[in-house]
């Protein structure tokens, strides 16, 4: 399902549907041990392309952080020296943030179909691909991650708070099947503020500064 930016709204784009239906009491029950295949899949992802493999789309995959992580120092040095964004760069960063958004959805027990792999599934994930010569600062991806210091503050105690939801959510979808809407609204507001500050300060997309705001 591929989206496009809300008119005046912020480039990097969010939502999740809400599962109006009973979900399944005994996955997630059992989330946390039935979410680790895909996240040894996950962490393969990082490991496979630093090695080689992958010598279409893959070549050159600089790992950054951890398994399944987007290209961060390789686009950064791109755009400061070349003014350019390779669109296979842009097609990974997106994609693996979409992936890892489903598998943080099905974490958090907002859905109960596993992550796929490709498939959209419930999650609605979208930035667009810009052009680093017309639409961004060469330099200014030297400073993202340090000006995007404010949403890590608020983003740590915002995660925090959805962990106590979560756990909350577990009780009430195991007693009653269903997740409750309030709760539900602001993980994906939360998973909305994250996504926006990763497209700013590591996936590089935009130059425009995120908003401090759930909402879209």
């Amino acid at each position: 399902m591929e989206g496009q930016p809300a008119v005046g709204g912020y480039p990097v784009q969010f939502d999740v549907a809400y599962p109006d239906r009973e979900l399944n009491r005994l996955t997630t029950f059992f989330r946390i041990f039935w979410i680790i295949p895909i996240l040894i899949v996950l962490g393969a992802l990082g490991h496979y392309w630093s090695s080689g493999g992958g010598t279409n789309h893959g070549a050159g995959y600089a790992e950054v952080g951890g398994g399944g992580s987007v290209v961060f120092f390789a686009t950064l040095l791109m755009i400061v020296f070349r003014q350019k964004y390779p669109r296979w760069w842009y097609d990974w960063n997106l994609e693996i943030t979409r992936f890892t958004n489903r598998i943080g959805v099905y974490l958090f027990l907002m859905d109960d179909n596993y992550p796929s792999t490709d498939e959209q599934q419930s999650v609605s994930l979208y930035f667009p691909y810009p052009d680093a010569k017309q639409d961004l600062n060469r330099w200014l991806p030297l400073v993202k991650w340090f000006l995007a210091i404010p949403h890590y503050v608020v983003l740590f105690f915002l995660i925090i708070a959805g962990i106590v939801c979560a756990v909350i959510a577990w009780f009430a979808i195991l007693f009653t099947g269903r997740y409750p809407r309030g709760i539900f609204d602001f993980l994906v507001g939360v998973g909305r503020w994250a996504n926006c500050v990763n497209g700013y300060a590591f996936a590089l997309i935009t130059d425009e500064y995120p908003p401090f705001r759930l909402s879209p």
